[in-house]
């Protein structure tokens, strides 16, 4: 077998893109069905020169890599439930300062303490409203192992483009499910480094003044500049301030530089949509499920299509309506109570038509349940 070609979970595919993308710290702390993102990370990390350290919980964890970031490196860490819950105050930080930073959640069935070992999908709602105040956040998801490699590196591209921390919202199938992944040569996948400032003093810097095009270049901490980063409010120059007019221009720069860039941050397959008089919406391992009911009934004459969303947050309201617009029906394949569906409601132009099939039990969603529920709309005529 060819070294660029493994076998390998989908946390292993999660390490191997990381490192691709140029991850150089990680700071993170055991918890389940995220751990072995940890312990190959241990183990490959040092491998190639990098630092990965072990922290006492999950708030150390996310603040690590902060201070990471702030000095030039590319990181990451990775968690799950409750790990998540515990760095939200972290996430809201990186997001008004601006950091660049991945964070990966492998999600479990919860609340609290929850299902450990069993899969779920309830993290949507949380990823872009875990944290306090306005602002928007970018989650990415996958459903095999050779998506979670490309999404991951598509996570750090993000990253560095728009100085946000982003989200990678897996879940405990993906995680541990092992498949065939394909290792790009160096070079295959474009990978997007560090907007560095030119200005070699400090007298004309601007640490929070972005470029003509939005981008906003950084400056190595304890480099060539020095500057202040704070979590208040802040003017150009990084110090804190309620000026009115300032506060109302960062917190639509902290919005906009995510929202209106929504095509270019969004991913997503569509199978046999041309002709689907039903689609089903679906994310995450659901969306394996969900295919395999739409390559069945296809089969049998049926006009069934597959929208599979790869990006959740920013969410892709646009594309959901136009790639909709000619369905009777939608179902929305998740696991959990109903998150994405509320989303797919509001953006197409009969919501009634849209309808939920899920399971809540940590039991994985198998195509014998999609087609039950779907034998049920069908019978009510929805």
């Amino acid at each position: 077998m060819s070294e660029n070609i493994k076998f390998i979970q989908g946390n292993e595919a999660c390490v191997e893109a990381a490192l691709y993308g140029g991850l150089d710290f990680y700071a993170g702390y055991p918890i389940t069905p995220s751990t072995e993102i940890a312990e190959h990370m241990a183990v490959r990390l040092p491998q190639i020169g990098g630092k990965f350290i072990q922290m006492e919980d999950e708030i150390a964890s996310i603040a690590a890599i902060i201070g990471a970031s702030l000095t030039g490196h590319k990181v990451m860490t990775a968690t799950s439930g409750p790990g998540f819950s515990l760095m939200q105050e972290g996430l809201g930080y990186a997001v008004m300062a601006e950091i660049p930073c991945v964070i990966v959640n492998v999600q479990r069935g919860g609340p609290s303490t929850g299902l450990p070992t069993n899969v779920g999908q309830g993290d949507v709602m949380q990823a872009q409203w875990g944290s306090h105040g306005d602002y928007s956040i970018v989650a990415i998801t996958a459903s095999n192992n050779q998506d979670v490699f490309n999404m991951t590196v598509h996570a750090f591209n993000i990253a560095e483009t728009y100085r946000t921390p982003v989200i990678l919202l897996f879940d405990e199938v993906i995680g541990h499910m092992r498949e065939r992944v394909d290792i790009p040569e160096k070079g295959e996948i474009n990978l997007v480094e560090r907007l560095k400032t030119q200005i070699k003093t400090g007298v004309d810097f601007h640490p929070y003044l972005p470029r003509e095009d939005g981008r906003l270049p950084m400056s190595d901490f304890g480099g060539v500049h020095r500057y202040n980063v704070t979590g208040l409010a802040h003017d150009m120059w990084g110090f804190p301030t309620n000026d009115p007019q300032i506060v109302h221009g960062l917190l639509r720069h902290l919005v906009d530089k995510i929202n209106n860039n929504v095509q270019e941050i969004t991913r997503y397959k569509e199978y046999c949509m041309d002709d689907a008089e039903l689609v089903l919406v679906s994310y995450g391992s659901t969306a394996r499920s969900a295919l395999h009911v739409v390559n069945n009934r296809r089969k049998r004459g049926e006009r069934l299509g597959l929208l599979e969303l790869q990006t959740l947050w920013p969410f892709p309201y646009s594309l959901v309506k136009e790639k909709c617009a000619k369905a009777s029906y939608i179902g929305v394949v998740e696991l959990n109570m109903g998150q994405v569906v509320q989303l797919v409601r509001n953006a197409v132009d009969k919501p009634e038509r849209v309808f939920l099939i899920n399971r809540i039990d940590g039991v994985f969603i198998s195509p014998t349940d999609i087609r039950n529920t779907l034998r049920v709309i069908q019978g009510k005529g929805m």
